[in-house]
C-alpha cells in the first residue's frame, strides 16, 4: 500500500507517486522528486493550480517551518517544464 500525503495547494489527500516533495534548502523551495533529500519535506501536486494556491497562502514556509520568506522559483519552474521533463528532473 502507498503512503498517503496531503497536497499544501488543494489540501486533498493523494499518494505519493503523484505529488512532488519539496524541501526548503538555503533559503528557496527545492523539488525531491527521489524523497530522499534530508529535512523537513512537504508535499504538492505538480500543477499550476496547486502550486500557486500554495504560494498564495504561504503554505510552503508553514509546511517547512521557515523562519524567513521562502524562493519559490525553482518550484515555479516545475509548472513551467514542458510534459515528460519531470521524469528527466530526478534529482
Amino acid at each position: 500500500m502507498e503512503p498517503v500525503r496531503t497536497c499544501l495547494g488543494c489540501r486533498m489527500r493523494d499518494g505519493t507517486s503523484t505529488l512532488v516533495r519539496v524541501i526548503a534548502r538555503n533559503g528557496e523551495v527545492v523539488t525531491d522528486r527521489s524523497a530522499t533529500l534530508p529535512g523537513r519535506g512537504a508535499w504538492v501536486h505538480p500543477t499550476r493550480t496547486c502550486i500557486e494556491s500554495a504560494i498564495q497562502r504561504k503554505a510552503f514556509g508553514r509546511a517547512l517551518k521557515a523562519g524567513t520568506v521562502l524562493n519559490t522559483g525553482q518550484v515555479l519552474d516545475l509548472i513551467q517544464a514542458p510534459p515528460g521533463a519531470l521524469e528527466e528532473q530526478a534529482d
